[in-house]
């Protein structure tokens, strides 16, 4: 045991954590996954861990797991933040939902659907851009608005 003393077995709603940490409609509850999961130090914790801070889209998902993984020992370095679109073709996915939309229709329109038809999307950015996310979503928007 570590100076932790975090527990080597694995939990037992295990299997429902590593689904929870695999939900890529749900930032919060990956974030929440992480929190739990570091709890127990096992090899098959570190590996979600480790797969969640190299590559969840969402940057504070990733810095709870680092800081997860550092608590255990391991010896890891947070990956730098994330530049540009988070998610390939972003531009084209909303751009195919504004047009899905009728002509003139509101930004609160546009951000429903988009809600609805991408969640993982809408999650991702939305994790992403904490309070400026409304901000950037309709600034996004108007950007389609004009093409």
């Amino acid at each position: 045991m570590n100076r932790l003393e975090a527990k080597s077995t694995l939990p037992e709603n295990y299997e429902g954590l590593k689904k929870q940490a695999n939900r890529t409609s749900n930032w919060r509850e990956r974030l929440d996954a992480v929190e739990e999961l570091g709890h127990w130090k096992n090899k098959k914790v570190i590996d979600i861990l480790m797969r969640l801070m190299n590559q969840d889209p969402v940057y504070k998902v990733q810095e709870a797991a680092y800081r997860q993984l550092k608590k255990f020992g391991e010896d890891v370095e947070l990956p730098p933040r994330k530049t540009g679109n988070l998610v390939k073709d972003v531009t084209k996915i909303m751009l195919r939902i504004k047009k899905s939309l009728p002509e003139g229709h509101s930004y609160e329109e546009f951000k429903t659907k988009l809600q609805k038809m991408r969640l993982d999307v809408y999650d991702t950015y939305e994790g992403d851009k904490g309070a400026d996310f409304d901000k950037w979503l309709e600034n996004m928007w108007a950007l389609l608005t004009k093409k």
